[in-house]
């Protein structure tokens, strides 16, 4: 009995609920070290079956002995101990249910494959042992063929030698029977002479034997022998095939014995496999109807019909054209291509790209209510912005340099009714024209502000006509009224001189006084603008593509090509993407007039539009397509029509045009400048007005122009051209300064749009010749002509008017004919020379190369002056 027996061995557990365990700690250098450690394992207590507080028959809790249960558990506590451990025995009990179903469902579909796959194998195996027995058989058989060739043979050989004796029969009988042996593997594919016995013989008396008397006792060798030949065959073709060994009889046994190798049959096992699961199945050519534009890109080509674009280009190598993939082909070859692969040929014109564009009328049922486009238009400072001001209650004109409206503004208002209204502000400036008939276009109300003390002006003339020409009605805003010298009734009828009038002189035009110094009549004019809006009955449907016109393009450094757009249909969704002029995009942004980001915008909400690849031209219309592709499509075929349309009309101009050009151009001089503006309208504006300066002597040409920065690319070409560059709003980046200062380019920048036009003006002033005046000073008449040696004539004269002066010009009259104009060689007062003679007294006077001088003959004197003209 040992010394442990009835006593616990020592260690650290000890303790009930507690159990000792080791644990392996590492170190470095590979040392490792196992401590003893204890754990505790909690206890649960729970109820003996049949104790009190354990389930009853009925499965209620026997909870009335107290006494029973561990201390500090309730009758409640424990009835919820009880129910949670029940419940989770049920749910172990239906997740090893469901996981042993799902594993007996798994067992299942993986044997059943497996089935399938040895079924194929036994079919493969049962197909191949019946090729293997329909070869042995025709080899039998050409066998028996050659042995009874060769057995025909021998006989008519005895029947001719009729004198050999037994002996010699037999050997040659033996040496055939060898060589039909040796020819018997080949028999398949050359039949070979095999040995045969003799039909008979004769004897040496020279009476013949029957041939079925000497042939059958060799007729028994041989078909032993054949039937062990096939034995050896088929036990070859059996086992041969997996025995790894070649043997010398089985290399020298010939062809007939090859068989497949493992290798091979793997490999073919693996194909019926694969085959039987549905792999490497090539998939049916679909024939496409390929869209086909008057010329196509090769690579482009293969794209649509799904093919190879090295195959196209081998197929068109075949018909004699070397190109690669990035050539462009005609359409007449591209359709004998799209036939030769299968598909079908479906012409289609360039200008069909844009029929993507949505062009659907909308129905009367789809067409819901839309806020009214109001457009502010009038002469400048007549107080269009701050009229809008005071309806938006905010500062507009503050932001503006100079205080005038330089770009078309866009807001929405909600009017004290709750409804909504879009107001659209457009600068009164002249050489702003086209910004106020791109707003024209656009809107739905034309409100014209005309100053109650300045009455009808040029701005406000053609303001009315641009909303004449878009059909467009207007309202009279007349403004300034809390003025002293405000003449609102002159304003009603100095418009009748333009056919606008108001209602207030029996008209069908709706005319408000209003102040926007003091927010007088500003009620009105929006219950004037709302019952406009309900006349006209404006509606759009927001539940299609979107539709808009671009109000205004720029460049931001930070965010890119911006586009002011005004949605006229549909609703403009962040993520759509849009083709717009020749530009597209996705938008990635859209940001309200207050500077909001939103997610989208509806009918007559004006947003900017942030995503665009390209800056657009003002004016242009955007619109909503389905894809990248059919906008990059839309965008690069109107970009190839606007220079084609270019380059006709560089080619309609004669040889005769172009030199007559060339020769007014001589005669004129020019003042190159480049135009680098924040917007597209300011750029818009200030090359027209740029080009309006100018007169038959002097012009000023625009070089280029556009919207952004002043970069290095400009400082260039203003290098090359000598030309400046004209900042609007905009400044040179940091290596575009310091090339600008290298270079010797001037960087002119302005905010206001007059002060450019008017130091362009002058500018141009400055290459105007400059205009001669005559300013007479004085008359001489000549007493008496002098020859002096050296000298040659002098005339004596007598200032007789003004004054004489060395340095001015002079004219010879004769009979008040002039007959000769230079200037004074000399000019003496007796011995002296001197400046100048006064009148009265007598003087001596020589000219430069002139001597035809005769008394009588009166001197004109006269001085030039230059004065510098300036253009109009």
């Amino acid at each position: 009995m040992s010394d442990t027996d009835g006593k616990k061995p020592l260690g650290l557990g000890g303790g009930a609920g507690k159990r000792p365990g080791q644990v392996k700690q590492s170190f470095s250098h590979g040392r490792t070290n196992t401590v003893v450690v204890e754990t505790k394992r909690k206890r649960v207590v729970v109820p003996k079956a049949g104790a009190p507080g354990a389930a009853g028959a009925s499965g209620a809790p026997h909870l009335g002995d107290p006494s029973k249960r561990p201390a500090g558990i309730s009758d409640a506590e424990m009835e919820r101990r009880l129910a949670a451990l029940k419940a989770a025995k049920a749910r172990e009990a239906e997740d090893t249910a469901r996981r042993a179903e799902e594993e007996r469902q798994r067992e299942e579909d993986r044997q059943r494959r497996r089935d399938e796959i040895e079924a194929k194998e036994r079919e493969e195996r049962a197909r191949e042992a019946a090729l293997r027995a329909k070869a042995e058989e025709e080899e039998r058989l050409a066998r028996a063929e050659a042995e009874a060739k060769v057995a025909a043979a021998a006989q008519r050989k005895a029947d001719i030698l009729g004198t050999k004796s037994r002996a010699q029969t037999q050997r040659e009988q033996e040496e055939a029977r060898q060589a039909a042996a040796a020819a018997a593997p080949k028999a398949k594919d050359a039949p070979a002479a095999a040995p045969a016995p003799a039909a008979g013989e004769e004897t040496r008396g020279g009476g013949a034997k029957t041939g079925a008397a000497t042939s059958s006792p060799r007729k028994t060798d041989r078909e032993r022998e054949e039937r062990e030949r096939e034995r050896a065959s088929k036990s070859k073709g059996e086992d041969g095939r997996r025995s790894g060994k070649l043997t010398l009889t089985a290399a020298l046994d010939g062809e007939g014995g090859r068989t497949r190798s493992l290798a091979s049959m793997k490999r073919k096992q693996e194909k019926a496999r694969n085959k039987a699961l549905g792999f490497g199945q090539k998939a049916e050519k679909q024939a496409r109807d390929v869209q086909l534009p008057e010329t196509i890109v090769v690579s482009e080509l293969a794209n649509r019909m799904a093919e190879r674009a090295a195959d196209v280009v081998k197929a068109l190598m075949k018909m004699g054209m070397l190109v690669n993939m990035n050539q462009t082909i005609d359409a007449d070859t591209a359709e004998l291509i799209i036939e030769e692969f299968g598909h079908r040929a479906v012409r289609v014109s360039d200008a069909d790209v844009e029929q993507v564009i949505d062009t659907v009328e909308d129905k009367a049922e789809d067409l819901q209510s839309r806020p009214p486009i109001v457009t502010i238009m009038g002469h400048v400072d007549h107080g269009k912005t701050s009229l809008l001001d005071a309806i938006r209650k905010a500062n507009v004109v503050s932001g503006e340099a100079g205080g005038i409206t330089q770009h078309i503004g866009a807001y929405q208002v909600t009017t004290p009714n709750g409804s909504l209204v879009t107001f659209l502000d457009t600068p009164g400036h002249a050489a702003f024209t086209s910004m106020r008939a791109r707003g024209a276009q656009v809107t739905d109300i034309v409100v014209l502000v005309v100053a109650a003390d300045d009455a009808v002006m040029p701005q406000t003339i053609e303001a009315i006509n641009h909303a004449k020409a878009a059909k467009v009605p207007m309202i009279v805003a007349i403004n300034k009224c809390d003025k002293p010298d405000a003449n609102p009734q002159k304003v009603r009828t100095d418009l009748l001189q333009h056919e606008v009038v108001v209602e207030a002189m029996s008209g069908d035009v709706q005319d408000v006084e209003v102040s926007a110094k003091t927010g007088k009549g500003l009620g009105d004019l929006l219950d004037a603008i709302a019952l406009q809006a309900e006349i006209l009955e404006l509606k759009a449907n927001p539940n299609r593509a979107a539709s808009g016109a671009v109000i205004e393009a720029k460049l931001d450094v930070g965010r890119g090509p911006v586009a002011t757009v005004l949605v006229q249909n549909g609703t403009l969704k962040r993520g759509d993407i849009f083709v717009v002029g020749e530009q597209w995009g996705k938008v990635r942004a859209l940001i309200n007039d207050k500077g909001d980001r939103v997610d989208e915008a509806g009918p007559s909400v004006p947003v900017e539009v942030l995503g665009l690849n390209g800056a657009p031209q003002a004016g242009d219309v955007l619109n909503v397509v389905d894809t990248e592709a059919q906008a990059r499509e839309i965008a690069d075929y109107r970009e190839k029509a606007a220079k084609d349309k270019r380059a006709a009309a560089g080619a309609a101009t004669t040889l005769e045009q172009l030199m007559a050009k060339a020769k007014a151009d001589q005669s004129v001089s020019e003042l190159p400048v480049l135009v680098k503006a924040d917007v597209q309208g300011s750029a818009e504006a200030i090359v027209q007005a740029l080009e309006k300066i100018g007169n038959d002597e002097v012009r000023v040409r625009v070089l280029h122009y556009g919207v952004g920065a002043i970069t290095d690319s400009d400082v260039g070409l203003a290098e090359a051209s000598g030309a400046p560059i004209i900042g609007f709003n905009v400044r040179a980046n940091a290596t575009a300064r310091n090339a600008a200062q290298q270079k010797g380019v001037e960087l002119r920048y302005y905010s206001i749009i007059y002060d450019l036009i008017d130091d362009i003006k002058s500018a141009a002033s400055g290459l105007l010749k400059a205009e001669v005046r005559e300013n007479f000073i004085g008359y001489a008449k000549i007493q008496e002509v002098f020859r002096i040696t050296g000298v040659g004539n002098v005339a004596g004269c007598l200032v007789t008017e003004g004054v004489a002066r060395r340095s001015a010009g002079v004219r010879l009259l004769r009979d008040n004919v002039v007959i000769h104009e230079g200037t004074l060689k000399t000019l003496k007062r007796f011995k002296d020379e001197v400046k100048e003679v006064q009148s009265g007294q007598e003087c001596g006077m020589a000219f430069e190369r002139y001597e035809d001088v005769r008394a009588g003959d009166v001197i004109e004197i006269f001085e030039r002056e230059e004065v510098q003209r300036k253009l109009a």
